[in-house]
Parts: structure tokens; C-alpha cells; sequence
């Protein structure tokens, strides 16, 4: 991708940071539907999930939600540590929906069906939309910056780079700092993430019917996860894309 990016800069001109934008951001879109096809089975073995009570409550869970799943997937998250995690993958027809072995052993059917419902919440939601539309925006933007950095003789300059003719040390310097600004973002994120986690715990509080499913899996996956249930309000507010255990059962009760 460097490299192309670097050549685009050559074949096209000045206006190389839109199409550099495009082609990473359409690379970008091709890995998440071809990393849980392609890459992620190199890594871990997934197999489906076996005929019975629990796979057919799922998959009417699913079905009652609006999510129509191709088909539920048992990864064996267990042979690296003791984390457990659901997720759904792909698109379409390709949809699929993931559930780490070590979750299935550590909850209850009901726990399980919440846990569910809450990863269906965020798509429903449009919460993947909403998090790639942003992205891309901060990568536009960065495309950007880059391209006006490397027309700059001063910022060059400033860092023993004078008289340099190629576009990669605006590369090379901006990857370095762009931390310094982004670092600052992170609370922004952070915030809109724990939104989305209260709109996916909703949703799926409404889905069960329901809420103390969700409360006895979350307790669960906090205890295994070895969750911190009380950090300090500013360290949280800044870095935690989660809201702790104790928020979110306040939440769950208090609108349930």
C-alpha cells in the first residue's frame, strides 16, 4: 500500500492524497469482509455451532431481532487465554455470527441469548456504519494533512529534510507525530463508544424482555475479563471504550 501510495503521488499530481484516501479506504473495506473468511481461520479454528435447544434459541433470538444470521460459529478463543467474546462477521448472505468456546462454557442459555442480543443491538443500531463513516473521515483528513505537510519547505526544513524531492518523509514524520493530536481524540471516542454500548445493552434488555440476563452475564464476563470495577472516573472517561459493570447495571435498571 506504501508503495502505491508513493506512486500515485508521481501519476497523478497534487490531487493523489483523494485517490490515496480511496485506496486504502476500499482496502480497508475488503478486509472486514475477508479477514473472518481468510485470515482469522489461520489463526483459530472455527466450527458451527451443533444442532440443538441452545443453537435454535439463538438463531430465534436472531430471527426476532431482524438479524438474519447465515449461520453461528464456535471459535476456539480458549486456546490462547480465558477472554471471552461474541461477535458477528461479514455482510449479506455472508453474515455470521461468532461465539468464543470460553463464553460458552462460562454462561447460562438466557446469559448467552443477552450477550447475543447486545452484539445484534450495536447493528441494528447502525453502529458499524457510524464508526467506519467516522473513520474514514479521520483518514481523509489525514490524507490531507500529509499532502499539504509535504508542500511545506518549512516543515521539511524543521526536521533536516531541505531540498528532499519524494513524498516519503512527510509519510515517515507524520505517522511519528500524529499521536500528539489523535492522543487528545481519544476521550471523543471513548465517549461515543460507551453511547453505543448503552444503546446495545438497551436493545438487548428489550429483546429478552429482560434484564438481569444481561446484568449475570456481564457480571460473568467482567469477572473472567478481570475487569477493573472501579477506576478512577477520569481514567475511564478518557480511555475506557466500555462504561464499567457498576454503569451499566445502573443503566439497565433504572431504564428497565
Amino acid at each position: 500500500l506504501i508503495c502505491l501510495l508513493l506512486g500515485l503521488v508521481g501519476w497523478i499530481g497534487s490531487t493523489w492524497w483523494i485517490w490515496g484516501f480511496v485506496v486504502v479506504f476500499v482496502f480497508q473495506l475488503a478486509m472486514m469482509v475477508l479477514y473472518p473468511k481468510l485470515i482469522m481461520p489461520l489463526f483459530n479454528k472455527l466450527e458451527p455451532l451443533e444442532g440443538g435447544d441452545l443453537k435454535d434459541e439463538l438463531m430465534d433470538l436472531a430471527d426476532r431481532s431482524g438479524f438474519a444470521a447465515k449461520t453461528i460459529e464456535v471459535m476456539d478463543g480458549s486456546k490462547r487465554s480465558g477472554h471471552s467474546n461474541a461477535f458477528f462477521t461479514g455482510f449479506g448472505k455472508f453474515r455470521r455470527i461468532v461465539l468464543f468456546d470460553t463464553l460458552m462454557e462460562q454462561l447460562e442459555t438466557n446469559e448467552l441469548k443477552a450477550v447475543l442480543a447486545h452484539e445484534i443491538g450495536h447493528y441494528k443500531r447502525g453502529h458499524v456504519p457510524k464508526m467506519v463513516a467516522m473513520s474514514a473521515l479521520g483518514m481523509l483528513l489525514a490524507f490531507w494533512a500529509i499532502a499539504f505537510l509535504a508542500n511545506s519547505n518549512w516543515f521539511y526544513a524543521g526536521f533536516g529534510f531541505e531540498g528532499v524531492v519524494s513524498i516519503a518523509p512527510a509519510f515517515l514524520l507524520f505517522s511519528i507525530m500524529s499521536g500528539l493530536i489523535t492522543s487528545w481524540l481519544t476521550p471523543v471516542f471513548s465517549i461515543l463508544s460507551r453511547k453505543h454500548e448503552y444503546e446495545a445493552d438497551a436493545f438487548a434488555r428489550d429483546a429478552m424482555g429482560e434484564y438481569l440476563s444481561l446484568v449475570g452475564a456481564l457480571r460473568k464476563l467482567n469477572e473472567k475479563n478481570l475487569s477493573n470495577l472501579t477506576p478512577h472516573p477520569l481514567y475511564s472517561a478518557f480511555y475506557y471504550s466500555h462504561p464499567t459493570l457498576l454503569e451499566r447495571e445502573s443503566a439497565l435498571k433504572s431504564e428497565g
